[in-house]
């Protein structure tokens, strides 16, 4: 008797699973030798030899978010350019609108993209707009190109055994605007007006950006890796970086920042924290004699900071105390969109 084929089974919403995504960049591979930093888990960006200077590429969507949809994308871009040590100068965006969408829908898109650039003097200088069936929201796919000099570029495998791990801002700072504006409708009335307007405004104050504080660090301080948690959220960014760099990771719980909006918010729809889309949040990999002159210049600046952790030999594992890290397939946001 022939036996039957084995199911296969669809992929949660998310990011590829590590070890799919692992094998289809190996199996694929192409490219030439002008590419210094190609796909890899773990790398933030693409970087290509420029001669005297690198330019660093990336492209990422934004598809939870729908208000403000915009700002988001050019600043999730901007941040993965920015852990490259790179400053962020060129940006284009693709923009999927839903059928039905109108021509204030398009305006608002294009107004918070030039804010968002405004702030980082950043030149949107292309992409393409369409409406596409089959979508219940806008989708935005931004691409933005910075440069650095070679000496400066900073890449996710460079931690190394004996290494700080420092983090800024805290857990969940993008979640926490996006639960605030994406579901206004079922907190309004369980909380304060004034709570969800604060929440609401975590988009900008602490800020989804990490630019000013991947600059600050690469000024003080040979930076040996950093790293932007976005989706799967700081638990998925801690994992992504021991694996770019082959490491393991002593990492202290009670020295996560988490704010008490963001603790409420992630609680009322049952979330983890540590597993929410994260942008705001930088991790930064830094000799253990430079983790101080870091972590105060970056508060200096009014950004918050805290030393989470050490990075250890590969056999120790990526530990939070005494037990692993958690492991998120997909970001515990999904789980705002289901039916």
């Amino acid at each position: 008797m022939k036996a039957l084929p084995m199911p296969i089974s669809p992929f949660p919403i998310g990011k590829l699973p590590q070890g799919v995504l692992s094998r289809l960049l190996d199996t694929y591979k192409r490219f030439d030798d002008r590419v210094m930093v190609g796909p890899k888990i773990g790398e933030d960006c693409a970087v290509i030899d420029f001669g005297e200077t690198c330019l660093v590429v990336k492209t990422d969507p934004v598809t939870f978010a729908t208000e403000e949809i915009g700002w988001y994308v050019v600043h999730v871009n901007a941040n993965d350019v920015a852990t490259m040590g790179a400053r962020p100068r060129w940006f284009l965006c693709t923009a999927l609108l839903p059928e039905g969408a109108d021509e204030q829908m398009a305006e608002a898109i294009f107004a918070s993209l030039y804010r968002a650039a405004e702030t980082l003097d950043v030149s949107l200088c292309g992409g393409h707009t369409e409406i596409t069936h089959g979508l219940d929201r806008p989708i935005l796919v931004g691409q933005m190109m910075g440069e650095v000099t070679k000496e400066r570029l900073v890449q996710s495998d460079g931690a190394r055994p004996g290494d700080a791990i420092l983090l800024t801002k805290g857990l969940a700072i993008e979640a926490t605007a996006l639960i605030a504006r994406e579901k206004a409708g079922e907190l309004e009335g369980k909380y304060p007006s004034e709570f969800l307007a604060h929440c609401r405004n975590y988009l900008c104050d602490p800020g989804i950006s990490v630019v000013r504080e991947a600059m600050i660090a690469c000024d003080v301080a040979q930076v040996h890796a950093m790293h932007d948690p976005t989706e799967g959220g700081v638990a998925t960014g801690l994992h992504e970086l021991a694996t770019a760099s082959g490491v393991g990771m002593e990492l202290f719980g009670d020295r996560m920042l988490l704010s008490e909006e963001s603790r409420t918010l992630c609680g009322a729809f049952g979330l983890d924290p540590l597993g929410v889309i994260s942008s705001g949040a930088l991790l930064i990999v830094v000799g253990a004699g430079d983790r101080d002159r870091v972590q105060e210049a970056i508060r200096e600046a009014g950004i918050g900071c805290a030393w989470i952790g050490n990075v250890r030999e590969r056999s120790f594992g990526v530990r939070l105390g005494a037990v692993p890290l958690p492991r998120f397939e997909r970001d515990e946001t999904a789980k705002l969109f289901e039916s």
